[in-house]
């Protein structure tokens, strides 16, 4: 096995500024060696608790200090979970990450309702995601035994910059995280947002900090900020695509192997810049009406530019195996149910290049 390269901050600043189209072509190179060109994952976000968080994120509008309009929302119920993975699975998704505006997993009744929707979504044979905010290791290992398949914990920009965007939580602290969860044996997502105001050095510290983890994760987002009314950062404007495609290139060229995520800010850039992402090693998006509670493209139009572009999406599990689920008993609806694996998946019911 290739031994993984440690980057230095010269060598990814040097990428990032390199010309453009030389940029491109050397990260499809690498894209095309490591991935298949003509899949891209389709992923459903799903809000499974809004608003009310304690944290002071500058870009997010779930934090209760800010005043956003976005509503505080209970705890979904695993029943509910099971409905919408259910609508996801069959426009395509393969993928379901659940995401709650916590500041970090508390034991008890709440976490486990969170344990038994990632037993419940497993049993789809969907790829289960959370993000909750901060665990523990044992948090981890116990998500890691109802099936979770990935955790996503975003460092969001360099150590450095970190301290303008948020007070509540430090950069530590989110490593740890990380580590907490890579020990747990679930794959790790990690990336962050652009376009808060930070520098491109900025930037590249922050891939420079996943490229050097070792492992490097197995995904990684890169969201362009959404800009919400409410939020310490509702004046700035939406990055250029070209900023986004250099990040997006740069990221696959220090991390050979990572799924890159298309994340937020898609509904600014057109399906031309879109393609140009797709080229430079972007391998997932995320599809849905919302991102937690930002605006998304809707899934007919992410479906329709898959058929134009030639593309079809990935299925479940191509990349590291199904988990498998210790103790396969859930309560849903105040019931418990027990699952076996079913023999064969839902079958896809997609209609390209058509909106019902």
């Amino acid at each position: 096995m290739k031994e993984q390269k440690n980057w230095s901050l010269a060598e990814v600043e040097q990428l990032y500024h390199s010309p453009l189209l030389d940029l491109v072509y050397k990260a499809a190179t690498i894209h095309r060696e490591n991935h298949n060109p003509n899949e891209v994952q389709i992923s459903t976000l799903l809000s499974i608790k809004t608003g009310g968080c304690p944290e002071d994120c500058g870009y997010c509008p779930q934090a209760a200090r800010y005043h956003t309009g976005v509503e505080h929302e209970a705890l979904m119920s695993v029943k509910q979970v099971e409905i919408a993975a259910k609508r996801a699975k069959l426009l395509g998704s393969s993928r379901l990450c659940m995401g709650a505006a916590w500041r970090n997993v508390k034991d008890g009744k709440e976490f486990d309702q969170v344990v038994d929707m990632v037993k419940a979504v497993n049993a789809l044979d969907m790829e289960v995601c959370c993000t909750l905010g901060m665990l523990t290791e044992k948090q981890a290992q116990r998500l890691a035994d109802a099936g979770l398949y990935a955790y996503n914990h975003n460092v969001d920009t360099s150590e450095e910059y970190y301290k303008e965007v948020i007070s509540t939580r430090g950069y530590e602290d989110r490593l740890k995280t990380i580590d907490n969860v890579r020990k747990s044996g679930v794959t790790v997502c990690s990336g962050g947002i652009i376009g808060m105001g930070e520098s491109v050095q900025d930037r590249s510290k922050m891939l420079l900090t996943l490229a050097n983890l070792s492992p490097q994760p197995e995904s990684v987002p890169i969201n362009a900020l959404v800009s919400v009314e409410g939020t310490p950062m509702e004046n700035l404007e939406p990055i250029p695509i070209w900023d986004m495609i250099r990040m997006v290139a740069t990221t696959r060229i220090v991390m050979p192997k990572t799924t890159i995520r298309l994340s937020a800010g898609r509904t600014t850039m057109s399906r031309e810049g879109q393609a140009f992402c797709f080229m430079a090693g972007a391998a997932s998006i995320f599809a849905g009406d919302k991102l937690l509670t930002t605006p998304n493209p809707d899934i007919y139009e992410d479906l329709e530019m898959f058929d134009l572009l030639g593309l079809k999406p990935t299925d479940p599990f191509s990349k590291h195996p199904q988990p498998e689920t210790k103790d396969t008993e859930y309560i849903a609806n105040g019931e418990k149910v027990r699952w076996s694996r079913p023999s064969h998946s839902i079958e896809k019911n997609i209609e390209f290049s058509k909106r019902k």
